[in-house]
């Protein structure tokens, strides 16, 4: 392979990532003249791939959605990550994924050269994978919610809890996480003001808006310690809530974040709520007391403890 076709796969390859490019990074990167890079792009622009030139201080050069695919040029260590990730990924709990990634395995294999196939298949025999059981996740709502993500845009889903209830969400979508064989969205949920984690499983129908989202500031380091804690807070990300609470259910309706069959009138003055959440029950805990009426839990040892909780915290404020 001449220089130039190698500088040009080079250039391809960093071309083919979410990002624009100054002139003068590439030119740094592939070690010649901005002049140089210049060339090379008219010249992939000639071979049919749609590289454009953003200017401005901010500006750069980027590849874009065309009418041909450009060939993946991925370096050893891309390549043997792709392979593994494949061969992980046929085990796991998005929906249909397994033949797939199958497929795309072994297309990868036949292409890789001899030194990176044994690489993969020294790692293949080594590791089982162990198919999971349960629920699965449509490989389209993570295609979705990613995106969403990559372009901070507000969602419109559909969210089913462990009983079925549905209910519908408008979020902020900050981040997709896997965790412990479950598929999770943080995001903030616009109606609840307040951070949720939503199992990927019981989203259905997610739909971008077009609106972007406000910066906001997630009260953990990332996405996945976010949800690290709340698994870590509780033995699981659902509790069971029954509370009796001394108001018309008029006042009550749409001030708890629950589904509106969830709430039901026991009399004139008087309605409960029998339902399972996923949510902080910190965030319930003090809607409750915003109501400014008398209530009673029944059932939720997490509910009751995080009252507790805030009762000792009013409780130390009120010390002399």
């Amino acid at each position: 392979m001449t220089d130039t076709a190698a500088r040009l796969l080079r250039l391809l390859s960093l071309l083919q990532l979410p990002r624009e490019w100054p002139g003068s990074e590439l030119a740094d990167r592939l070690g010649v003249t901005d002049r140089t890079v210049r060339r090379d792009v008219d010249r992939l622009r000639e071979l049919g791939y749609p590289v454009v030139a953003v200017m401005g201080a901010a500006g750069g050069y980027r590849l874009t959605a065309g009418s041909a695919l450009p060939p993946l040029v991925l370096d050893e260590d891309e390549a043997v990550a792709v392979a593994v990730g494949l061969r992980v990924a046929a085990g796991q709990s998005v929906a249909g994924i397994e033949d797939a990634s199958v497929r795309a395995l072994t297309k990868l294999e036949q292409v890789l050269p001899a030194k990176l196939r044994r690489r993969v298949r020294v790692f293949g025999a080594a590791v089982a994978v162990r198919a999971g059981s349960g629920p699965t996740v449509d490989p389209e709502v993570l295609t979705v919610l990613a995106a969403a993500v990559t372009n901070r845009e507000r969602v419109r889903l559909r969210y089913h809890d462990a009983d079925g209830a549905e209910s519908r969400r408008h979020v902020e979508p900050i981040g997709v996480v896997a965790s412990g064989r479950r598929w999770y969205l943080v995001a903030y949920d616009l109606d609840r003001d307040g951070w949720r984690s939503f199992r990927a499983d019981r989203i259905t129908a997610p739909q971008p808006t077009g609106a972007r989202c406000l910066p906001r500031t997630l009260p953990a380091a990332d996405a996945a310690d976010y949800v690290a804690g709340r698994r870590t807070d509780w033995a699981t990300t659902e509790y069971r809530v029954d509370v009796t609470i001394h108001a018309p259910i008029g006042r009550v309706a749409g001030r708890l974040g629950a589904h509106p069959a969830a709430l039901v009138a026991t009399g004139p003055t008087a309605c409960r709520l029998v339902e399972t959440r996923d949510d902080d029950p910190e965030w319930l805990a003090t809607q409750l007391l915003a109501l400014a009426v008398p209530f009673r839990v029944h059932a939720s040892p997490e509910l009751r403890n995080r009252l507790r909780q805030m009762a000792a915290r009013v409780e130390y404020a009120l010390e002399e």
